[in-house]
């Protein structure tokens, strides 16, 4: 869900491997009509296993404070047992989730 507002602090991962397409900062505010899409963290390694882990540790350094993110949920995802195998189809988030 979109949640305006102002971040009040911001902490993005990087390293080897990890990419953050945004043009947020600490005191940027998020405008009531905007794309709710406020950042893309895109990682890449050797194979699936290793994406996945070097996600779970991306999201773990992400720090946005003062606004709600889907950073929780993201990380519910990753570790859903069918995402990992990679038997998932379009109807993932509403038959996992429940949404």
């Amino acid at each position: 869900m979109p949640c305006p507002g102002t971040i009040s602090d911001l902490h993005l991962p990087g390293g080897n491997g990890v990419r953050i397409d945004t043009a947020v900062y600490t005191g940027y505010t998020i405008p009531p009509v905007y794309d709710s899409m406020i950042a893309k963290i895109i990682v890449h390694s050797e194979n699936r296993d290793e994406a996945i882990a070097k996600m779970k540790v991306a999201l773990e350094e992400c720090v946005i404070d003062g606004i709600d993110t889907n950073i929780d949920f993201l990380y519910k995802i990753l570790e859903n047992e069918k995402f990992v195998s990679g038997d998932f189809d379009t109807s993932f988030i509403k038959t996992e989730f429940d949404l």
